[in-house]
Parts: C-alpha cells; structure tokens; sequence
C-alpha cells in the first residue's frame, strides 16, 4: 500500500512558531496528527490553539529545553508512555547563540541543541518509529552547512575565537552528516532518514545575532527571504509525499534531492560523529525511557 500521511503520527520539535508550526499545520490539514514539542509553555499552548484554529485538529503538546539532555530524556519518555507508534519524526527544533556557552551538560550551547537534540532524541525514540515502520525521519539542516569545515577535535569551540554564523554551519554540517549515517544503519528496517535545507525563510532564529550584524542580515538576506509557509514546504514534502517511500539518506532544497557539501558526504566523519556524539551523549538506557 502506497504511503499516505493521513492518520500518522507525526512529532515536530521547534513546533512553536515558523516553519515548525506551518509544518503542523499543513500535515494536519493532510489528515497527520501532529504532536508539538516547545520550550515555552505559553508559546506551546498558543500554537495548539493556532492548529486547532486553522485546521479543526486537537494536537497534543509537550515542554522540552533541547539544551538540556535530562529534558530531552524526560520528553522522549513521555512521548514513549502516551503514544503506541510514531510514524514520523521531524527534527527542527533549534537556535543560535551570539556568544559562546556551555549548556548544564558542559557543551557548546549552538551544538548541544542544533546536533545533539536531534541525535539524542532520534536515539530514544527509535524502537519506536521503527515499531511504526514504514516511518520517517526527518532533520532541518541548511545550505549554510556548504560553509562549514567540521573540526572533530573542537565540537566544543574551545580552539578558535566563536562566531556565530560559524558555530550555526557547523551544527548544520553536523545535521547532515547525522541524517546520512542514520540512514546507514536504518537500511532494511523501513525507516527513511532525510535532511532538508528549508529556504532562507522569514523567522525570528537570528533574533540573538549581534546587533553589528543585523544590518548586514537586513540587507544581504532579508530581501531574499521566503515565508514560513514557503520554508514549511520541504518538511512536509519529505513527510508526506508517497514517492519518498524507498528514499532515504539524501538532503533536499526546494523539494530536490541534490549532493552536499564534500565533508557532509564523507562516511568516515559521519560514523566517526556519530562515535563522539555517543561520547556527549549516552545512549546506555535511552530505550528504556531512562
């Protein structure tokens, strides 16, 4: 039986607002039941209420910091205990930080939530999606990963002066580099894993740059900015669409598949990553809601 999204259900992190939530939206009026995850307890509540508005769809919500990895393991266990089967996950959730910090967990602030959210959380909930199969994972990476150089040495930025358009593309690369080796070791379980760049799309994620630089974002970016109706296409193309049954470990722009970057398509770092994001983030337990 061909693919079809309605009646699946579909977790989306970074649900709140933007393309997380126009994603939310848009498979709900497919016929999805989507499961949003926020940070914020007043966002989360308007945005359930924004679904129910615009689609008649009453999605449950859950709170999760993906800065914190006991958050991220209270939330994956309770995604574990409320629902039987996930049939998608979509990876969104995410930020940017003008200043470099460590998390509670003693990591750079931009990776811990942009890389390791995504790697901890698809972890935990994976018995789950591959008791769904066929399912789908799906990551939000960008075309700023193009510009990263992934230093396996210093995921932590102690090395070199931060920045942040550098610590963002390399949590991106990190996505991609993810997405593909989750496809690796999914093959012949069902599960796709696919990673998309969504656009460079209106939303308030460069809220926390510099203020130097907001200029430059006003003038160089915001003029080819698209809508967050626009961003929230890829995500759900890669969600719903039949024809992506049997596709798995590619990175789509504007509903394509194309190459990334030459790092971003190495095997070796990927499997090595996955190694030491492992290290960052143990995995011993997670199974089991722990």
């Amino acid at each position: 039986m061909a693919w079809s999204i309605a009646g699946k259900t579909v977790l989306i992190t970074g649900a709140t607002n933007g393309i997380g939530l126009e994603a939310a939206v848009a498979l709900a009026k497919l016929g999805a039941r989507p499961i949003l995850v926020g940070r914020d307890a007043g966002l989360t509540a308007t945005a359930v209420a924004t679904v129910r508005k615009r689609t008649g769809v009453d999605a449950p919500s859950y709170l999760c910091d993906f800065s914190s990895q006991s958050e991220i393991r209270r939330l994956a266990a309770e995604i574990r205990r409320d629902h039987a089967r996930l049939d998608v996950l979509v990876n969104n959730a995410g930020g940017v930080n003008k200043r470099r910090s460590q998390t509670v967990d003693g990591i750079e602030r931009t990776f811990a939530t942009n890389h390791l959210g995504y790697f901890l959380l698809t972890n935990l909930l994976l018995d789950l999606i591959k008791n769904s199969a066929p399912a789908r994972v799906v990551t939000v990476a960008s075309i700023g990963h193009r510009r990263a150089t992934l230093d396996l040495d210093d995921l932590n930025l102690r090395k070199r002066r931060y920045w942040i358009m550098e610590a963002y593309a390399r949590s991106k690369i990190a996505n991609v580099l993810f997405s593909n080796e989750l496809a690796r070791r999914l093959a012949g379980t069902g599960v796709t894993s696919n990673c998309l760049h969504p656009g460079r799309v209106a939303t308030n994620i460069w809220s926390g740059a510099p203020l130097w630089s907001k200029p430059l974002i006003a003038l160089f970016l915001r003029p080819s900015f698209i809508s967050v109706e626009a961003g929230a296409e890829t995500i759900v193309h890669l969600a719903a669409t039949p024809d992506l049954e049997h596709v798995t470990g590619k990175y789509f722009e504007s509903n394509v598949a194309v190459a990334p970057s030459p790092q971003a398509q190495d095997a070796a770092t990927a499997r090595r990553l996955w190694e030491i994001s492992e290290q960052l983030a143990p995995l011993a337990g997670l199974r089991s809601g722990a």
